[in-house]
């Protein structure tokens, strides 16, 4: 008797003590190794501040490590508490997989418009599983210093843009603008899914692509492929052999007037001194035209179904949700935008300005995250490799068109957009 009396307290204290290592502290999974000093410095701290009781650490994974990595920890039990989410498919899979608790009605997702939800919702949207952090904004930055020399605007019209863009070119002094296309990410991101919304009107045309009631080789859209073959005759020479990290020191280096922005470079661009620089909006096809914005849903946060403490997770989530986080997080992860509709003033002024743009402007999502990446190969890659080669002059707007027409249609169904 005295052995079960002695096994049943030490399994009591074991059990206790194994509970006490993980009450009160959660781990916070994520790939923006960037962010780290933010979260350390100002978030965490105001969270703490708030629930003294509860202990916050956040763990940073490579970016290109961060999807297998968090799959496996997952699966092993290894993972912490909260989970930075990808937009989309990936977290959709860690969903579908188990690992992600569904969140319709935890406190703090009422602070988000269904809209925001989209990129963390099964395909039914029925269930939600990541709340919505924040989105990134494309626009184009221009050099003031560069544009009063020449005695030129901001650009409102492609008709305005492409003017500008020949002064420049004439000038000479400066290439009109920093793109290249080595990488080839940057020809779809920043550029094509930059000002293609402006082209096929944002989210009908992404919404009729998927429901198979529009095509790729339809004017809109072709459209949209003939601008960026134009653009190509105003880059530097040789832009297949310029990367993305070239692009930026250009612009930053004041040897370009232009560059195709995602609101991320402001913080890079905030960094260099003396160089004065303002934005402006995707510019519409003719005057008086309605304007569309690339406002793309980069990043949500879930909670990770296994975790032994999720009581405290769920306390975060709301904070989460909250006007302090909101702000927060706005200011101080700079060119990254709040998804909530709480009112959020923002300190960064090219920041505000862009922000701004979504009370005069429709928000749309980058033309291919939703649904569309699903084939083999991958459609994203196939847009990359497309865009590329219309900057770079070696593929006719209707032939590009034709090309990833063909690829999307031999495996897409129409599907709920």
């Amino acid at each position: 008797m005295q052995f079960w009396r002695a096994l049943g307290s030490a399994l009591f204290i074991l059990l206790t003590s194994q509970n006490l290592t993980y009450a009160g502290t959660l781990v916070i999974e994520s790939w923006r190794a960037d962010d780290k000093l933010m979260w350390e410095k100002v978030i965490i701290p105001a969270f703490e501040k708030k629930y003294p009781g509860i202990t916050l650490k956040f763990s940073a994974t490579a970016p290109t490590e961060y999807d297998a990595s968090i799959a496996t920890r997952l699966a092993d039990g290894t993972a912490g508490e909260l989970i930075t989410c990808r937009p989309f498919d990936v977290s959709l899979s860690l969903y579908r997989r188990g690992y992600l608790e569904k969140l319709d009605g935890a406190s703090g997702m009422q602070y988000f418009p269904p809209s925001s939800m989209l990129a963390w919702q099964t395909d039914d949207g029925q269930d939600s599983f990541c709340m919505p952090i924040a989105s990134v904004i494309h626009g184009y930055l221009y050099n003031q210093t560069i544009f009063k020399s020449l005695n030129l605007q901001a650009p409102k019209t492609l008709t305005e843009f492409f003017t500008v863009l020949e002064a420049i070119k004439k000038n000479s002094n400066y290439v009109p603008v920093a793109l290249g296309t080595k990488d080839k990410w940057e020809a779809s991101q920043t550029v094509f899914t930059n000002s293609g919304p402006s082209f096929w009107h944002g989210e009908d045309g992404r919404r009729a692509l998927i429901l198979g009631k529009a095509k790729l080789t339809d004017a809109p859209f072709v459209a949209a492929f003939e601008f960026q073959a134009k653009l190509g005759n105003y880059l530097a020479k040789n832009p297949n052999q310029q990367s993305y990290a070239d692009s930026q020191r250009l612009f930053a280096q004041g040897g370009a007037a232009i560059f195709p922005l995602g609101s991320w470079d402001l913080a890079y661009f905030n960094r260099i001194t003396g160089l004065e620089f303002g934005v402006f909006a995707p510019p519409v096809p003719n005057p008086g035209e309605a304007c569309f914005i690339s406002d793309h849903m980069d990043l949500g946060i879930g909670i990770n179904r296994h975790a032994s403490n999720k009581e405290d997770a769920y306390k975060f989530l709301a904070w989460v949700g909250s006007q302090e986080f909101a702000m927060l997080y706005t200011n101080y992860a700079t060119g990254f935008f709040s998804l909530s509709n709480h009112l959020i003033s923002v300190q960064d002024p090219i920041a505000q300005q862009m922000l701004d743009w979504r009370n005069r402007c429709s928000s749309s999502m980058r033309l291919n995250a939703h649904l569309l990446d699903r084939g083999i190969p991958n459609f994203e890659h196939a847009l990359w490799d497309v865009n590329a080669l219309l900057l770079n002059g070696k593929i006719k707007p209707k032939n590009a068109a034709k090309k990833l027409q063909t690829e999307l249609a031999k495996w897409t169904q129409p599907r709920r957009p």
